[in-house]
């Protein structure tokens, strides 16, 4: 799916959200692994599972054609500082809810981008027909945890000694999830 660019200045600096295009993939390759290098609240050292410029171009084609998946860029200074990815199912039993996933670089954090990421996300969500965004984060990651709360996310569960990191400890993972219009209705 594809939405309208939006501009931001926070704290005076300007960038933009605007959904990915096919030039952007060989940028968003060497982002991926600059980022994955910078912390470790996300699953892969820097150069595992490495996506090459043509497997981003096949992730930004397949999420422009797909109604069940968005794939933003921020871009600050003409370059991308971050990205985030609401990735569907197309199984019938699936198809109500998207995976969320976001990416920034350090030096840009600070500047609402994750904040306006999840935003932009949220408003597609809402708007497509979305009734669940579930997306997981490390317990340790508490500003992560307390901007998603913020939008509505609830923690849904926590899976135990889920990362082994650097420090040579275990990590748990927080699993969040937010319902549109927080209408919870379980059946048993």
């Amino acid at each position: 799916m594809i939405i309208a660019e939006q501009d931001y200045l926070v704290k005076g600096v300007s960038y933009s959200i605007r959904s990915a295009a096919r030039g952007d993939a060989a940028e968003l390759s060497d982002l991926r692994v600059m980022i994955d290098g910078e912390t470790e609240y996300l699953d892969r050292e820097a150069g595992e599972a490495f996506l090459d410029q043509t497997a981003f171009e096949q992730i930004i084609r397949t999420d422009t054609e797909s109604p069940r998946n968005l794939f933003l860029v921020a871009v600050a200074h003409d370059r991308i500082v971050g990205f985030s990815r609401c990735e569907g199912s197309s199984l019938k039993r699936l198809s109500h809810k998207v995976e969320f996933g976001i990416c920034i670089i350090r030096e840009a954090w600070g500047y609402g981008i994750g904040k306006n990421l999840m935003k932009e996300s949220i408003t597609w969500a809402d708007s497509s027909g979305i009734k669940k965004i579930a997306l997981h984060v490390l317990a340790t990651n508490h500003k992560a945890i307390e901007l998603y709360k913020h939008f509505g996310f609830e923690v849904e569960g926590r899976l135990r000694n889920d990362k082994f990191l650097s420090d040579g400890n275990y990590y748990d993972t927080i699993v969040m999830g937010r319902i549109q219009g927080g209408v919870h209705d379980e059946h048993s």
